[in-house]
């Protein structure tokens, strides 16, 4: 092993300069990591002459010159004797094994836990050890592990635990229920049209009445909640850089435009923590190149590891996510999406917020917004109600201890758990909202983290409906896969967690598609001036009805207007009164995303990123 440094021996090559070697100290100083992983993550050298050197410097060779040549080299039967977790653990691959000796290569030659592990797992003492780098190495245990991971990724949690698996929409006792409903309904408008609708107009109406209080009761424990700080500045100050884990970064891709991808890079070299502690992956389609090609043209960081997905059933984000869970390396793990922007200190925050709470706590979902509220009307009504529903609604679910559907983007996980959890479920469109519920019902919980992420509202409203039809198709499916056993459900979190699937969950697309039943009604009603059904509706329906219509529309509207007060979007609060167009909206994607849920339950249908790049460079 050569005795000069390794930052020296760069030098003299001329790979980097005197004064990138001085800054990459300053900073190992800080972190105490490694002074390769620094200059990498810094940009001031490429991953293979670094390991290259590497090798050198320990007088090993390196292998990572020839992959075809390396794959004819691996003896399979090798491989079987390793979990590709182990591999990825103590970052090495076996190649071949002679007697007693092994041949690896690895990312990490002087790391003496490979010794300890491979004499205690397989009795072996000599290790011989040859180089390659990370990227290599993923690019291996992605060749040799590619069937078993899709394998996993799409059925593990349906084997695991099927009856919390969306691959099933409609169990049988569930199709019969939902038949017999249907034809009591059809029956009922043929012979007994009066007491049908009456039946209907009564259900409606006291589901809605229950929403109304019970989202009210939310909002009253979320605006406590909301004067709290999960975590203090003065905290996150107080961390030490070296005292910081791996982090893990999920970040699913599929057509995203080259502008989407170019503010991605930028989001990520912005984050408030040690590049060199960032595992970020972009989890990209097999088939998807024009997306690649945008990555690679961005000129990412080189703790970016790309990540191929397979092709495979279904097309989806949790199918994208659960392959990329199983390269993960942090501790810790976030995902988002391609187009968000967090805050910068996020990930401190969460770290903090994790090492105080209780491991029961296995997720903290920071609040999620928008950048371009101000872009249409559309925009402006979509960020009222995202201001509600992530600085009220769910820290109300969170002060009164029930389940929380977590947000599509910046839950922040510890990453053994969601293993145990089986990640996400490929077939259901909303993978986060059920994850959240899952998670609750196998007694863990989620917090409330006091950061932000901001996204790009959806501004084209056809682009608006097929997002919102899937959200609500997923909140079904989930209604649907929590409901095969509700007394599981209420043994784990009670009569009040079964509750919130029925009205949070379930009741959310559900009243939404009838809520357009019921406009339509009153609308009819005031174009031709007659007293329809009134005549057949008891006067304490009637009661009902005019508070929902006059106090429920009220509620949301005036809470709307609170939720932007929090975040200083004073000139929003005028657009509050456009709310009932914006519920009407919601109710026509409710309608398009159950005749998708009967029809094609595991079609995601793509949101296009980036059009407000585009409002701003159009003439």
């Amino acid at each position: 092993m050569s005795e000069k440094p390794l930052g020296e021996l760069l030098v003299e090559k001329g790979f980097i300069s005197r004064r990138e070697v001085e800054q990459a100290l300053a900073i190992q100083k800080e972190t105490k990591g490694l002074l390769g992983e620094i200059l990498v993550s810094q940009g001031f050298i490429a991953p293979f002459l670094l390991y290259q050197v590497i090798a050198e410097q320990m007088q090993l060779p390196y292998v990572g010159k020839d992959l075809g040549e390396l794959v004819s080299r691996v003896e399979k039967e090798v491989i079987e004797l390793f979990s590709s977790q182990e591999l990825l653990r103590f970052h090495f691959f076996p190649l071949s094994r002679r007697e007693d000796t092994l041949v690896v290569a690895t990312t990490l030659p002087q790391n003496t836990h490979l010794d300890t592990f491979l004499e205690e797992k397989l009795g072996i003492r000599h290790v011989e050890k040859q180089v390659i780098t990370p990227y290599e190495m993923d690019w291996l245990i992605h060749f040799f592990f590619q069937e078993q991971f899709l394998k996993e990724a799409v059925t593990g949690l349906f084997f695991r635990s099927p009856q919390e698996s969306a691959a099933r929409v409609f169990t049988p006792f569930q199709w019969i229920m939902f038949t017999i409903l249907v034809i009591l309904f059809s029956g009922g408008l043929c012979f007994f049209p009066s007491l049908t609708f009456t039946i209907f107009f009564a259900f409606a109406n006291l589901f809605y009445l229950f929403n109304i209080l019970f989202k009210f009761l939310l909002s009253i424990s979320g605006s406590v909640v909301e004067n709290q700080e999960t975590v203090t500045e003065e905290e996150i100050r107080s961390l030490q850089a070296s005292e910081l884990p791996i982090y893990t970064i999920l970040l699913p891709l599929h057509r995203e435009p080259f502008s989407v991808i170019a503010q991605l890079v930028s989001s990520i070299r912005e984050l408030d923590y040690p590049q060199e502690k960032l595992d970020i992956l972009f989890l990209i389609e097999e088939d998807d190149q024009e997306t690649l090609h945008h990555c690679k043209k961005a000129k990412p960081p080189y703790n970016v590891r790309f990540i191929t997905i397979p092709k495979g059933f279904p097309k989806t984000k949790p199918r994208a996510c659960n392959f990329g869970l199983l390269f993960a390396r942090g501790e810790f793990l976030t995902i988002y999406d391609a187009e968000d922007i967090p805050e910068r200190d996020q990930l401190k925050k969460a770290v903090v917020a994790f090492r105080k709470s209780p491991p029961e706590i296995i997720c903290f979902q920071a609040a999620l917004n928008f950048y371009n509220q101000r872009q249409n009307l559309l925009t402006r009504l979509f960020t009222l109600e995202y201001s509600y529903w992530f600085d009220y609604l769910l820290p109300g679910l969170f002060a009164l201890k029930l389940p929380i559907p977590l947000g599509g983007t910046s839950n922040h996980f510890r990453t053994d758990a969601l293993r145990t959890l089986g990640g996400w479920d490929p077939f259901n469109v909303t993978e986060d909202a059920d994850l959240g519920m899952r998670a609750s019902y196998r007694g863990y919980r989620v917090g409330i983290l006091n950061s932000t992420t901001y996204e790009e509202a959806n501004s084209a409203l056809r682009n608006w409906i097929r997002q919102r039809s899937r959200w609500l198709k997923g909140y079904l499916q989930t209604f649907l896969v929590h409901n095969r056993n509700p007394w599981k459900i209420m043994k784990q979190s009670g009569f009040k967690g079964w509750l919130t699937l029925q009205i949070f969950i379930g009741g959310t697309p559900i009243g939404e598609a009838a809520s357009v039943v019921l406009w339509g009604l009153f609308i009819f009603w005031l174009l031709a001036r007659k007293q329809i059904a009134l005549p057949f509706l008891p006067p304490t329906l009637i009661y009902i009805g005019s508070f929902n219509l006059l106090w429920g529309n009220f509620f949301g509207v005036y809470l709307s207007m609170l939720a932007v007060f929090r975040r200083n979007l004073h000139e929003l609060v005028v657009f509050s009164l456009l709310n009932p167009t914006y519920w009407l909206l919601a109710g026509i994607a409710a309608w398009k995303g159950i005749f998708q849920l009967l029809s094609r339950p595991f079609f995601w249908e793509k949101t296009i990123h980036g059009l407000h790049q585009e409002s701003k460079t159009s003439p």
